[in-house]
């Protein structure tokens, strides 16, 4: 029992640290050595070099390319301006009228084609803000909008997309981007009507007004790209991506990964990840040959900072993973599994989402909740899923849908930098965002895991 309160209380000091904003790359390691310290006396140091350093060093070899080439897909994207292009393009189409809708799927088009939530929550929230009291709706729902097509159907729902959340579960499961795509577009509907749904309802029981202060915006007058040329790289992120996964790699000799050089694999283990790397790396080359004059000043700058802005999320997400690899270690952890494992009863799919849903809500991190969860459960939920006939491609799905839901509690970075940007507290904006970021996930991941325990994988 001691083993079990060290852990929780672990947990409980990072949650509350971190979102006090005291560094993870600092926390982590000392947080596991103390939690090592408090419930088994072992040794320290080599639970530090030998288990946290080992499983977060394991973690950058797996993904450092997908962080890299998103953040600096979205840099380019966020420099040449075609992000503000395509939010612009979407939200006049569509008009005042639906003003909801248009910042909805003005953030939607540009995290499914591979740009930074980050990225997109700067770009659109001018836009956002000049709609909404164009279109006298209130200010505070702007966070919740935005949280509803940036966080949520399509980081985790959505087939094909290159978010990093669906990219973490293919090494583990041996599958594609595009894993139970059927499912993952229901799943991604049913979060995409109701929380739209929720906001139109709440603008209207909230009344007209946008606010008492108005914003100071900045507008942003450079020559922005016509919004066919906008959209071609997040086409081609997608599209390329469907072709690499399906048509170009399989096609491919690749006997020679089973060779101790190569890590001794195979191409089923690769695949989905070699897919998204060469999907963002051809829609980059292709958005700078569209952008050139748009870029080629600051060209050098814009690559350096898009290197950059990779680094931080990677060790973030990476020290989380460390510090979960020394909390499995702990003997008090077998419990801590023995309860996960079994709360599903006789549908592992339950128990893979309870897992990964809290870890994901503890750490504040879809990504590190994931990481943590597969790298300590991982093969467990893998056999148990095999022994039920459960397909690999569906608990990928669960696993993605499952982890972005209780990812946006208050702590979380996303939402804590959302409100920042948009001026407003979480006493005045949390509540929405609670509805449409972990609520209505939640509801999507139960019909995820009802329709794929009745008709499987599709």
């Amino acid at each position: 029992m001691l083993g079990i309160l060290v852990i929780l209380l672990a947990l409980g000091v990072l949650i509350w640290l971190a979102y006090r904003g005291v560094s993870l790359l600092l926390l982590t390691p000392a947080l596991a050595v103390l939690a090592v310290l408090a419930s088994e006396g072992g040794p320290l140091l080599a639970s530090y070099t030998q288990i946290f350093m080992s499983a977060t060093g394991d973690f950058i070899i797996r993904f450092f390319p997908l962080f890299l080439l998103g953040a600096v897909f979205g840099k380019l994207m966020e420099a040449s301006g075609s992000a503000l292009a395509l939010a612009k393009g979407i939200i006049r189409g569509l008009g005042p009228r639906r003003a909801i809708l248009a910042v909805i799927l003005s953030c939607a088009a540009m995290t499914y084609g591979g740009v930074s939530l980050f990225v997109v929550a700067f770009a659109v929230w001018p836009i956002a803000a000049a709609l909404f009291r164009d279109a006298d709706l209130p200010k505070v729902l702007i966070p919740a909008t935005i949280a509803l097509g940036a966080f949520t159907f399509t980081m985790t729902a959505l087939p094909g997309t290159p978010a990093i959340q669906n990219a973490i579960p293919m090494p583990y499961f041996g599958t594609t981007p595009f894993a139970a795509p059927g499912l993952g577009v229901i799943s991604g509907a049913i979060m995409l009507a109701l929380g739209w749904l929720w906001l139109e309802r709440r603008a209207r029981a909230l009344g007209p007004g946008y606010g008492a202060e108005p914003d100071i915006i900045e507008d942003d007058d450079r020559a922005l790209p016509a919004l066919p040329v906008a959209a071609a790289p997040l086409v081609l992120v997608l599209g390329l991506n469907l072709i690499f996964t399906f048509v170009v790699i399989p096609r491919l000799e690749t006997g020679y990964l089973a060779e101790t050089l190569y890590g001794e694999t195979d191409i089923g283990a690769l695949r989905g990840l070699w897919s998204t790397i060469a999907a963002l790396t051809f829609a980059s080359l292709a958005l700078v040959a569209l952008n050139w004059a748009r870029l080629a000043e600051s060209f050098s700058e814009t690559l350096d900072a898009g290197a950059k802005s990779a680094l931080l999320p990677i060790f973030n997400t990476a020290s989380l993973v460390g510090f979960g690899a020394v909390i499995a270690s702990l003997s008090a952890f077998t419990l801590i599994r023995d309860w996960v494992v079994t709360a599903g009863g006789d549908n592992p799919l339950i128990s893979l989402a309870i897992g990964t849903g809290l870890l994901a809500g503890m750490t504040g991190s879809a990504s590190g909740g994931m990481s943590i969860a597969l790298a300590t459960l991982g093969e467990t939920y893998l056999e148990l899923g095999q022994a039920a006939g459960i397909s690999p491609e569906l608990m990928h799905r669960v696993t993605a849908v499952a982890t972005g839901g209780l990812d946006a509690l208050p702590h979380n970075g996303a939402v804590i930098t959302l409100l920042t940007i948009c001026g407003l507290t979480h006493r005045e904006a949390y509540r929405d965002i609670a509805v449409v970021a972990v609520l209505i996930p939640v509801v999507a991941l139960v019909a995820l895991i009802t329709l794929g325990t009745l008709f499987g994988s599709f």
